[in-house]
This record gives C-alpha cells, structure tokens and sequence, in this order.
C-alpha cells in the first residue's frame, strides 16, 4: 500500500460508515444494520445493507460491498489515493505525499501534467473568445440564446484561425512537445505541430471533478467536421465521460436527461434543467450507463426527433435496461432538440413534456408503427401481429397485461382481441414468454452450476466466513488449521489476517479489505467473506457442529493431500500420513 497501514485504518475508523453513507443513501435502522435502496442498481426494496459494528456495507441484491473507502471510490468514480485523500480531510487528517514505485510516479505525473495544459488551453480559448478575433464565436453562442453566464459557467471559448496558435502559446509556457502530443491538442510531425482545433467555438469537457479532461469544438464558417473532439488519451475516454455530468451529478431530482449534444445540454441548463447530459460524439455504451446509474436509476432520453434520433434512442433503451436503469422518451415533436423546443415554447412547456414522458416500450411500438399504413388493413393487421409479438417480452403476466391494456387503448384495438392475439402468437411460437423465461433461467442455472466453485474453494472460503462472523469459533480450530492450509492464494491472504487479529482477541473485516482495494475483483471476493451467517443456514447445534468438522476437515485434507504429492522426504511423507488418518476421528464441539 502506498500509505502506512496504521494511516489507512486511522482515516477509516474516523469516518463513521453509517454518517458517511447517509450523505448519499437514505438508511433506516432495522436491527443492528441499516438499509436503504442500492446506489448501485435499480430497486425498489431496499436490498442495501450497513454495518455500524462491522463499518461495511453490503447490497444482497447486486453484491456491491466495502469498507468506507471503497465506498466514496465506487459512489464518487475515485481513485484509492482520490478517496483516502476525501475522506482525511472529513477527518481532519493531514495526508502527506507518499513514495510511490518509479513507474506509478511517472504515470501520475503524467496525468497531472496532462490536466495541467488542458487547464491552461481552456483558460487561453477562453480569453480568445472575449478577444477581437473572438468576436465570431462569441456572437455564435450569443445568437443560440446563451448568456454570458452561462458563457461563464461552462468554459466556452474559441479557438484562433491559425493551426499552430495553441501550440506556440503552449510551449511558450514551457510545455515539451512529447507533453503536447499526448494531451491531444497538438499533432507533431516532420514538418511542424499543428493544432487539433482552430478556428472553432470551443467547448471543454470536464470530469465528474470539474477537470478539464478534453475538448469539443464547432468549426466558425465553412469546413469539416462540423464538429470535433479530442482524441482518446491518458486523462480521456470518451465511453466513460459524459458531458454535463460534472454539474448534473449533484441534482436532487430523481432522474438525468440525455441528450445527444452540447449545445441542448447548455440550452437545457441555463433554462433550469441541470440533470442533462450527454454522450461525447460516440454512441450511447454500457460504461455510459455505468456511469449514469452512480447518480440515478432513471433515464429520459430527449434525443432529436428526426429518424436519426429515434434510431439512437431505440440503441440505448436496450444498453440502459441492460444496467438496470429505468427508461422513458421524450416527445419534442414539432420541434428537433431540446434548444429549440424551449426557445420556442419555454421551459414551462418542456417540463410538462418531461412529465408526460413516453416508457420506452410504447417508444418503441410507437416507432413500430411508423414503418406501417395504418389505412391499409393488411399493414395494420400485420402492425398488431409484431406488437402482440412484442408483448411476449414480458415474462410476468401482469406486467404484460397491463401493457396489454395501455396500447389497447392507445391504438383503439379491443384490449380482450390484443390479449388473443397475444396468446396466439405465445402458441405459434411454441410457448409464451414465461416459458421462455423459465428456459433462460433453466440454461442460466446451468452456466452458473458449470462455473460453480469446486468444493474446496467453497469450503475455504466458508470456513473464512464463519471465523470472522463467529470469532469463538478460533479456539476450537487454531491447533488444527493454519493459514497456509487455506489453498486458495486469496483465501490464504485473508486467512494471515483473519488469524493474527483472532490472536489478538479481535476481528475488524473493514481494515483487511484495506490490503485489497487496489483489485477490484479481490476486494469484491474479500468483501463476500463478510457477509453469511452460519446459525441462520444450519438451524441446529448438532448440524452447526458436523457442518463445521466436516469442512476443516475437508481444508486440512486438500492441504495434506498436496503435500504428499511433493513430499520427497520419507519421514515427512510419514508424518503427512499420520495426520490425514487422525482427520477421521475428528470431531470439533461448538460447548
């Protein structure tokens, strides 16, 4: 670890868990834990677990868990260094630079530096803008309706007519050219550095932390692209950012607005609407929604409403759905974007479209329905077969019926013939949508049993379990097992842990997850220790007992059987033996 592990557990112990999730979760005391809804997942019934005596959380619907420090890096999108530093200063703990391994030095520099010149060019297209040669640009954000706060608030600028400005005015600050090239905004090559932007309306594109991380920019006059972003870099992925979000995060409204540009998320902000946001001239992708479901577990897409709109909606419906986001469509018709839909008709007209916002289910039928003549009866008829079709999506049925009801009455079609039709496509197909679910779930099960943990790990890492929820239970097993019996490489790590706290009488889960957070799927696997209950599986003493016995025994055997494979030394191969048959009278009382 980068930091001395006393600091660590220091920083930790004195940001209670329980206050310090409160500021994010709504929690409500049940017993000894706290719960409250997932900020992680989509769910109506709390499944979101916190321990005030273990200072874990726990999600038994997602399996989302930590100590408070992995919480503020899931919650916040931190760094361990990002969120040890946030939560020293709630504590009042100075946190001083540590040594760090010659190749994370250079790394971290490099970012820094990186943001360093992105923060500089920013500032310098800013100036530009409120130059004579900016005057352009200026006028541009000024005829879309943009107030000089707002000007202000985002970082507009403009970037001069000539292809090597920026990149003379950086490296009169210093800057290397390596530095330059990496940050993206300058291309060098044989016969001189060239800037990625000039002449453009510029548009800076800040982190969740108000960093500078990139660039957008809009071409003044004629040229292409009309639009232009920064290159991927060190500092910037355009599937992980979004732009807005760094002021959208902090809504207390219980849903975000994406849109597809910069301009509707600027119109949309200074017209009240700070929950919008948008994606960074890619397509809309599951790291997107990743990122989304940090801050919400609800969507409104308020795409364009021409075909091209529709098209990008009906992609991310799915990808949204997928990371357990919930999802309705905006109607801006007659009007294209949001900018233009509140020039025209004013916020107050746009929230009351927000309100009646479409789900995205009778989206997409509706978008069905364009591609049919509802004149014509054959079209018609086949416009209900694909939506009767479209309803077997639906594995609960009622769901299903309720959807039944609603497009009933939306498409003037006899809700008992929809539901007819419904079941006679559910037929043609061979069985209806619970079926088909029941199916998935029967393939699911077997993809899970196939990659189910084999039993030796499963007894590891239960016995693990058991230990840290029943520290009595040590006593009874101290002479028999050791750390090293735990084969798993993880396990065995924990296991050191769990053993030398246990020695000292006590048992703290939340300061060993400290030695894993730098691997997310090993603090994942370490967090899951923490969290069964051995008296609540096996209701008696005398099962507690051979459930227990038969699972050390089980650990020690593996441990031995491996040993003898490697033994070349007669006595040890003896003494191996010798222990393996004592393993059959074995029996551990929980008196």
């Amino acid at each position: 670890m980068m930091y001395p592990e006393s600091l660590i557990e220091e920083i930790r112990t004195r940001n209670d868990i329980v206050d310090v999730i409160s500021q994010y979760v709504k929690l409500t005391r049940k017993g000894s834990n706290y719960f409250g809804l997932c900020p992680f997942h989509n769910e109506k019934t709390g499944s979101f677990s916190v321990s005030a005596v273990k200072q874990m959380y726990y999600c038994f619907g997602c399996g989302a868990g930590g100590n408070v420090i992995t919480f503020i890096m899931e919650y916040e999108n931190y760094t361990f260094k990002e969120a040890l530093k946030y939560l020293a200063d709630r504590a009042g703990i100075e946190l001083a630079e540590q040594e760090e391994s010659e190749e994370a030095r250079k790394e971290a520099d490099l970012r820094t530096r990186l943001l360093e010149v992105n923060k500089v060019a920013a500032k310098y297209f800013y100036y530009q803008l409120k130059s004579e040669r900016g005057a352009r640009a200026y006028q541009y954000f000024k005829d879309r309706g943009l107030s000089d706060e707002t000007i202000v608030r985002f970082g507009l600028g403009f970037s001069n007519p000539f292809q090597d400005d920026l990149y003379r005015y950086l490296k009169g600050r210093g800057y290397t050219d390596e530095l330059l090239s990496q940050s993206g905004l300058v291309r060098i090559e044989e016969r001189g550095a060239y800037d990625k932007f000039w002449n453009r309306a510029m548009f800076p594109i800040m982190d969740v932390n108000n960093r500078v991380i990139g660039f957008g920019g809009r071409v003044m006059g004629e040229g292409e692209p009309k639009y232009l972003n920064s290159p991927e870099t060190k500092i910037f992925d355009k599937s992980r950012n979004l732009y807005g979000l760094n002021i959208a995060r902090h809504t207390k409204l219980p849903y975000l607005l994406v849109c597809e540009g910069y301009m509707d998320v600027i119109s949309m902000h200074q017209a009240g609407f700070t929950n919008a946001v948008a994606s960074l001239g890619t397509a809309f992708t599951l790291q997107h929604a990743n990122l989304i479901k940090r801050y919400t577990h609800q969507v409104i897409l308020t795409y364009d409403s021409d075909g091209a709109g529709q098209k990008a909606a009906l992609r991310a419906i799915p990808i949204l759905k997928d990371a357990g986001l919930s999802v309705k469509v905006l109607n801006m018709k007659p009007y294209k974007d949001p900018d233009e839909f509140i020039k025209s008709l004013g916020a107050e007209e746009f929230q009351k479209r927000i309100d009646t916002a479409l789900g995205s289910f009778l989206f997409e039928v509706d978008v069905l329905k364009s591609g049919y003549d509802m004149k014509d009866p054959e079209q018609k008829t086949a416009f209900y077969n694909e939506t009767a079709k479209k309803l077997l999506e639906f594995t609960e049925e009622l769901e299903r019926n309720n959807y039944i009801e609603a497009i009933s009455g939306r498409y003037q079609i006899d809700y008992e013939s929809l539901r007819r039709l419904v079941n006679t496509q559910a037929l043609k197909s061979g069985y209806d949508g619970a079926q088909k679910q029941q199916v998935k779930e029967w393939q699911d099960q077997r993809v899970r049993k196939e990659k189910k943990e084999d039993g030796i790990r499963m007894s590891q890492k239960l016995l693990l379990t058991w230990l840290i929820e029943d520290p009595k239970l040590y006593p009874k097993i101290k002479d028999i097992l050791t750390p090293e019996d735990f084969t798993e490489d993880l396990y065995q790590r924990v296991a050191a842990k769990v053993f030398e706290q246990l020695e000292r009488g006590e048992v703290n889960p939340a300061g060993i997850l400290n030695y894993f957070i730098n691997d997310e799927n090993e603090y994942k696997e370490a967090t899951s220790l923490f969290h069964a209950r051995l008296k609540e599986s096996i209701p008696t003493k005398e099962e507690r007992e051979k459930a227990l016995t038969e699972t050390v025994i089980r650990v020690k055997k593996n441990r031995l059987d491996m040993d003898s494979r490697t033994a070349t030394d007669i006595a040890l191969l003896q003494e191996i033996m010798k222990k393996q048959a004592g393993l059959k009278s074995l029996h551990i009382s929980l008196d």
